[in-house]
């Protein structure tokens, strides 16, 4: 995966006025965070993090005013309604070192004809290293038929990663899709009853 970079200014300012106003001027407080050193508090470009921020775990090279700091997006917390940035947590990775993040699971092919696939679980947890970090893990169903269970043990990981969840986590089934409930039909206990009285009153 390849690193993006962005350049960052370091803020004093802080409170919800102090980041509305950074926003105004097209920029996203976060925090740069790791390695036993002391919290960053930096504003960062609002166009061009949101775009990187589109990638799933994606590693920053930061320009600090101290210097270049790899960094991976840890955190991001949106506008409920907008759902702009307004926050992110960023914490320092080196060269080399191994990360555990969740990956996606892409699902590809089709099962057997008139059967269906249940996703029990859309990502996974795996170990990799910081600057190559895979964007997500393919699963092929094709030709599987009903009854037919893939679990995190049996995907197939890109090369330098290693499973991190449970090696027998459902990922996925192959099921029937439901029916609709048929309606029942009627019986003489369904029937309807006659409250008038019906039969001969016998007269006198």
């Amino acid at each position: 995966m390849a690193n993006h970079t962005l350049d960052a200014d370091i803020r004093s300012s802080f409170g919800k006025g102090a980041a509305r106003k950074l926003r105004q001027a097209g920029k996203i407080p976060a925090v740069v965070y790791g390695h036993g050193s002391a919290p960053i508090h930096v504003a960062v470009p609002a166009h061009e993090t949101t775009l990187i921020a589109r990638r799933a775990n994606a590693v920053i090279d930061i320009a600090l005013p101290e210097g270049q700091q790899l960094v991976l997006i840890k955190d991001i917390q949106r506008d409920p309604v907008r759902q702009i940035i307004e926050h992110l947590d960023l914490v320092i990775v080196r060269k080399g070192e191994k990360v555990i993040v969740d990956i996606a699971v892409h699902v590809e092919g089709e099962s057997f004809p008139g059967t269906m696939v249940q996703l029990e679980h859309s990502s996974i947890s795996v170990e990799a290293e910081a600057t190559n970090i895979p964007e997500s893990v393919s699963v092929s169903v094709e030709g599987l038929e009903e009854g037919a269970q893939i679990h995190a043990s049996e995907l197939t990981l890109p090369a330098g990663s290693a499973l991190i969840s449970d090696a027998e986590m459902l990922i996925l089934s192959i099921t029937l899709p439901p029916k609709a409930e048929e309606a029942a039909p009627a019986t003489e206990a369904d029937a309807p009853v006659d409250a008038s009285g019906g039969g001969d009153s016998g007269g006198e």
